[in-house]
């Protein structure tokens, strides 16, 4: 068992505080939120906990956007992986995010994944001129270009979005950034049978965790991906707290268990936080 930090409710300021207390500690991964902006108004339902208390959150907490974040952490730090969780790609141009990505994990030694999503909110794709409507199959096409870009090789794509001829991306890392798909969806699960190298839920409880695994497992059986060498299973069930607890994650499936091991709460100092993480290196990690 693996465990990823979740830095949705800290302060960007800290990052690089956190991200070696972190990895001082045992900690695998840190995982970073990310937001490109908070419309004034929105007939968007967030999916995954209260619509409201999920904008007021966005209003209140700066966002960094996480390619940033993850540079700058990168650069204290030798061998924790960094990956927003999850990134909006559909919203953003593949050609750029593979080569952002690319320059990345060349620099880092290869510590970056691609946590993959939509958005539940439409001004996401709206405001940046891009399709709501076609949100899925953008995100298919993205994560073929971002992976054929990092090939090394030259690379054309003919799809139904985009469509350019042969070219190659230098420098590109020895192996292709990771991508592990989010949402509890059927067709985000099917995107990560099909897809992905890995999977990463969202806030739940251990029940709804178990069934959303053995959904994703039908699926990747179905598409027969299951034999698929290194995926991986990200996933956050908020009460786990103990080594039994994390332990019984491992039982169904989760190789990289995510949390925040402090109050969710944005005002929670620094030095709670980092207290936290070494106590949960400690009192966890170090005994599994």
């Amino acid at each position: 068992m693996r465990f990823t930090l979740q830095l949705g409710f800290s302060r960007y300021p800290d990052y690089q505080a956190i991200a070696c207390a972190a990895e001082e500690s045992g900690w695998s991964s840190i995982g970073m939120p990310d937001s490109f902006f908070f419309p004034q108004t929105t007939d968007s339902e967030y999916p995954y906990a209260d619509t409201e208390m999920i904008r007021g959150y966005i209003e209140a907490m700066p966002f960094i956007e996480p390619i940033v974040a993850m540079t700058w952490m990168a650069a204290v730090t030798k061998k924790i992986r960094l990956y927003p969780s999850v990134m909006k790609v559909p919203t953003r141009q593949p050609l750029i995010l593979a080569k952002a990505l690319s320059s990345l994990a060349v620099l880092c030694g290869g510590r970056i994944l691609l946590g993959a999503g939509l958005s539940p909110w439409k001004e996401d794709f709206t405001f940046n001129g891009v399709s709501y409507e076609k949100r899925g199959k953008l995100m298919d096409e993205s994560i073929a270009i971002i992976r054929g870009a990092m090939s090394g090789e030259y690379f054309e794509y003919h799809g139904e979005n985009y469509d350019f001829g042969p070219m190659k991306m230098s420098p590109v890392p020895p192996k292709v950034v990771p991508i592990i798909i989010g949402g509890h969806s059927k067709p985000a699960l099917s995107r990560a049978a099909r897809l992905g190298d890995g999977w990463v839920s969202a806030n739940t409880d251990f029940d709804t965790l178990k069934s959303l695994i053995c959904q994703l497992n039908a699926l990747r059986d179905q598409h027969g991906t299951r034999d698929k060498d290194g995926f991986e299973i990200h996933g956050m069930d908020v009460a786990a707290k103990t080594g039994d607890d994390f332990r019984r994650l491992a039982e169904i499936g989760v190789t990289d268990a995510c949390l925040v091991p402090w109050t969710m709460d944005p005002s929670t100092t620094l030095e709670t936080q980092l207290d936290a993480i070494r106590r949960f290196g400690d009192d966890v990690i170090a005994k599994q």
